[in-house]
This record gives structure tokens, sequence and C-alpha cells, in this order.
């Protein structure tokens, strides 16, 4: 892609100066560039069409909600800068934000060697993260490696927010848009259990590490039983009052009706994980999300000992509003867009900028260049089913 391709609004031509193509989708474009004023180099994202569906002006606007919302954490990507071609008529939004060196899958398929000392910490930093965006009753829903921006120096930061939801969504609006990133879904999302908690972040932070000590992913499920298929063939069967809780009776008699199947040891999986990284794992990838570890447990646990100070593991001093899902009206989404982005505008000028906490000891980081170019592997399903119910039904109205 050239420049040219990405034609920054004259408001921010004046601001930056575009330096190369770093990505692009469905979404956009995303470009490094470098702020003329400051000379740092940040990363622009620029979300176009957004308004050309519902689904994606809604997306647009909880993503910019959100990153306000947590700007400021040292684990969570933070909003620089902001803008619209024209606050009154405008149909893509330019977003600034502090350029980082990959992303995690990148950084795991690299030829670059990690140690344990680089897991606990990146786990650490996801998990620290974690609690300020639970602490604000806010599920992320899409953690996995794509994202989770890690600098040179193994700093990890969590990003992309399109998919949140807070925790007091019903089933059904939980459930929307949500059709991205299988193999990181915790199974209870799959089975429809009666209720939705924090627990289902806390899994796929579990197939996060589990890819860290195994240099793949856990579970690569080709659909929605094939996932379910893979998680029992680890897991083992679930016990009789943890299957009773699955919301969908075709799921239930789904897995009564299998082989019953014992627990495969995570030792035998990863025999050089140590005692404690395996005792962690084994308590972040439960089956039953009751049972499952929460983010402050996970944080004190002996793995992640070094790094641990409740000092330092801030929680937010407010839950955040999510009354704008209940919008409808692309016009009026719109309308909120505009305003975030002028609000933001003006509280920028009054802000001063802090600085990042250095890691508490020297780590061989990842750099760009031992970053190899490695194409995606599809981890999302497009053959229509919603849920394991939905796509077991399809199955039988194929037989």
């Amino acid at each position: 892609m050239s420049k040219l391709e990405l034609k920054l609004p004259p408001v921010m031509e004046r601001r930056y100066k575009l330096v190369r193509e770093l990505g692009q989708g469905a979404y956009g474009v995303v470009c490094a560039a470098q702020n003329l004023e400051t000379g740092q180099e940040v990363a622009i994202k620029k979300v176009q069409k957004v308004f050309e569906k519902s689904i994606l002006a809604k997306r647009a606007l909880r993503e910019i909600k959100l990153l306000r919302h947590f700007n400021g954490h040292e684990n969570i990507t933070s909003l620089q800068d902001m803008d619209v071609t024209d606050p009154q008529n405008f149909n893509e939004v330019y977003i600034v934000q502090e350029l980082m060196e990959a992303d995690l899958h990148q950084i795991i398929r690299s030829e670059q060697p990690l140690t344990d000392a680089h897991f606990q910490y990146f786990i650490y930093q996801i998990c620290r993260g974690l609690k300020y965006i639970h602490s604000a009753n806010v599920l992320h829903r899409d953690l996995k490696p794509g994202n989770l921006l890690v600098n040179a120096d193994c700093e990890l930061k969590i990003c992309d927010f399109g998919l949140a939801r807070g925790l007091s969504d019903t089933q059904t609006g939980f459930m929307t848009e949500y059709v991205a990133t299988r193999w990181y879904r915790a199974p209870e999302i799959m089975l429809s259990f009666k209720s939705y908690t924090k627990a289902i972040d806390m899994w796929s932070v579990g197939c996060i590490f589990a890819e860290l000590c195994g240099g793949k992913p856990l579970f690569k499920g080709r659909d929605y039983v094939d996932q379910l298929n893979q998680i029992l063939s680890i897991l083992g069967t679930p016990d009789d009052a943890t299957l009773r809780r699955i919301g969908s009776e075709r799921a239930q008699l789904y897995i009564r009706s299998l082989p019953k199947m014992k627990k495969i040891p995570w030792a035998q999986l990863y025999p050089k994980a140590s005692p404690a990284a395996l005792d962690l794992l084994e308590k972040l990838l439960t089956f039953d999300p009751a049972a499952r570890i929460t983010v402050e447990e996970a944080l004190a646990h002996p793995y992640l000992e070094a790094y641990h100070d409740m000092e330092d593991e801030p929680s937010h001093d407010r839950q955040f509003d999510f009354s704008f899902e209940s919008v409808e009206s692309v016009e009026e989404m719109k309308k909120m867009i505009a305003q975030e982005v002028m609000e933001f505008k003006a509280q920028k000028l009054q802000q001063v900028n802090g600085t990042l906490p250095r890691p508490k000891e020297s780590l061989p980081g990842p750099t760009r260049d031992a970053v190899v170019a490695v194409a995606r592997e599809e981890d999302d399903y497009m053959g229509g089913a919603v849920d394991l119910d939905d796509e077991l039904r399809m199955r039988e109205q194929r037989r």
C-alpha cells in the first residue's frame, strides 16, 4: 500500500507523517506514522465504512468508549489521539495509539527463543490488565495472541474491545456478534450455560498460556463439535453436576452419548513446564467456570510471585456504562461517535503524559527482525452456527 492509499484528513496531516503499512482487513487499515510534534512513532488505524451497517457502527462506538474508559493502564493499549474528517459528515474514524513491535501470535510463531521467564511476564501482564478490565464490570470476550501487543522490552498490552460486553448482559445480548475466535472460547459459551461470568476470559488466558508452553494452539477445532471434542479429550468428561448446568439439552445429550473420557495430565502434554506453571494451567483450564481461577487469584499464584505486587495492580474506580448498547439508529451512533471524538480532544488538552514502569528484570525481548512473516491460521468459524446447540441441530437436519 502506498501512502496515498491512506489519506489523513487535513487536521491530522499537520500532526502526523505516514511511514508504512502495518496491516489491513475488513475494518480498514493500520499504518505506522510519526508524530511531527514529538517525533514519536505511533499506529494510526483508519476504521472505514463505519456506518454502512449498524453492527459496524456499534462496534466502533464500543471500541472508542472502552479505549477511553481504560486509557492510562500500562497493560491496555492507549488512546493517544482520535479524529474524523468532519464531525457533521464522516464515514471513517482515525484512531491513534502507541506503536508496538508485534503481537503475541507473531512472537509465538517466530524463531525467537522464549523462556519460562518470558511466559511468566507475559501472563502476569495479561492478568494485570484483565484485572483492571474485570473491575469495571467488563468482559473482553476475545482474548487471543493476536489481540496482545508486545514490544521488544516485553511490555504487553491488551487491545481490541470490539466484542466486549458487560457482566449483566442477557444471554441473547451477550451472544450478539459473537462469531469469532473459536479456539480460545470457553466451553460454557459453546454449551449455552445458564449464566456467563468473568471466567470466560480466564479460560482464554489458559489457552494462551498453553500456546506459549507448547508453541501452538491447544484446541484447534474445525467447528464447534470438534472444538468440544478436543477439549473433552484432554480435560476428560465433566462430572454430572457440571453437565446439568448446560443450558442446551441437545448439547447435554451429545456429551452423555460420548464414551467417558479420562483427563490427560498437563505434565504429559508439557513435560518441560515447571510444577507451578502446570498448577496455574490446571486452574485456568478448568471445565466448570465456577471452579476456574479468578484473575485476582491468578495474580497471587506462586507462578507469578516474581512480579505480583497488589499495590501495583490497580482496579478501576468505576464500572463501565453499557447503556449505549440499546441504541439502534445508525445516525444516533454517528452523533455519539462524533461526541466521543470531540470530548476526547478537549480532554487531551488537559492531560499530562505519564511514564511507563520498566520491567522488573531484563529479559531477551523479541525484536521486529526476529519475527518472521507467518500466515494467520484461521480460527473463525463461518459455517452459520452460533453455538454447539445450533450446530448439532443443523447436523440433525442434514441427516
